[in-house]
């Protein structure tokens, strides 16, 4: 009678505490960060059912975390969805996605690597030095008598706007088909024209 005392004792304690027993508590987190995600499309999937769509964010990063919380103990391998990469991404990998559950996860990281195409244009009329073009932080020196110019690659999707940063010697240029947003193939038709300042 002792014993049968001890036992039902001993389930008590472990319904109380679960993770001292050996038990599973469910309310553990899984989830992590993402970044390059610019575009819709994006699943997860952990143990290869449990999925998860992430949703784009301007910045392309943020934190993410499936919606049902998982056991304590739980093995889990979180990947990406075959077939579910955003179209304007090269890539997506995971990265310390997978192991055992012993507190909440969430160093998992999703990467994802946006395609880039190339940004360049045509200059006429250049005869002065000095000439600088700019497309946000990105800047060129263009030499007098250039007859075309190339700025660091955009990603996809992202909007770009060639500008003058500085006027080539005795010179004015102006910019046409500037601006605009990335889209799956090279910007190429950028023009720069130059003529004597006024």
């Amino acid at each position: 009678m002792k014993s049968s005392y001890l036992r039902a004792g001993a389930a008590l304690a472990c319904a109380l505490t679960l993770s001292a027993c050996g038990g599973s508590d469910g309310n553990m987190l899984l989830g992590g960060a993402f970044s390059g995600v610019t575009k819709t499309g994006l699943v997860l999937t952990n143990n290869g059912g449990s999925e998860l769509t992430i949703n784009p964010t301007g910045t392309g990063s943020g934190e993410f975390y499936f919606p049902g919380l998982v056991d304590t103990d739980d093995s889990y391998n979180v990947q990406i969805k075959p077939g579910s990469i955003p179209s304007n991404a090269e890539k997506c990998e995971a990265f310390y996605n997978t192991g055992r559950v012993v507190y909440d996860v969430t160093s998992i990281r999703i990467v994802c690597t946006l395609k880039k195409h190339a940004l360049k244009g045509t200059i006429t009329g250049l005869t002065g030095a000095n000439l600088v073009l700019v497309n946000g932080s990105d800047r060129v020196a263009v030499a007098a008598g250039a007859t075309s110019f190339t700025l660091t690659d955009v990603s996809e999707d992202a909007p770009y706007g060639v500008n003058v940063l500085t006027q080539p010697d005795n010179q004015t240029c102006t910019v046409a088909n500037g601006s605009g947003t990335m889209g799956a193939n090279d910007v190429t038709n950028v023009a720069v024209t130059c003529g004597p300042r006024t």
